[in-house]
């Protein structure tokens, strides 16, 4: 069985603003749209900006692994090469981030690269890669 695209739709403020991130920044194909919404191709999985411009993002963290994860977040699992391919183009676009492009849980099972950083309306992202993708679901 092949894993099938999953589909998020998540509110924004301002969709020039999320084009430009999205599309610009992290490489998305746009896809449909409307007035109040835009499609996107998040490493193959499809995303949806919809318009709130009311919409703020939540303030609140989890630890781990010493740092102060934001709560809540989405992303994608890359490969080692995408993973260090997006953080020097985030890095380039100048996003701040969040938690910086480092590696979590060293020597551990579920090993990882991880960073963290927020789109222009703060929904706060995480991209991951693994070394060995056997250790996505790994437990102790």
């Amino acid at each position: 069985m092949s894993l099938r695209p999953f589909h998020l739709a998540f509110p924004v403020h301002d969709l020039a603003a999320a084009r430009a991130f999205y599309g610009g920044v992290l490489g998305c194909r746009e896809g449909r749209s409307a007035a109040e919404w835009v499609d996107f191709d998040l490493f193959g999985h499809q995303i949806v900006a919809h318009l709130d411009s009311g919409a703020r993002a939540a303030e609140h963290h989890n630890a781990v692994d010493g740092h102060d994860v934001p709560v809540p977040h989405f992303g994608v699992v890359l490969t080692m090469a995408e993973w260090h391919a997006l953080a020097g183009r985030v890095k380039a676009a100048g996003v701040p981030f969040g938690i910086a492009p480092h590696i979590r849980f060293q020597g551990q099972p579920g090993e990882q690269a991880t960073m963290f950083f927020r789109d222009p309306s703060g929904n706060a992202l995480e991209f991951k890669a693994f070394a060995d993708d056997a250790m996505i679901f790994a437990t102790e």
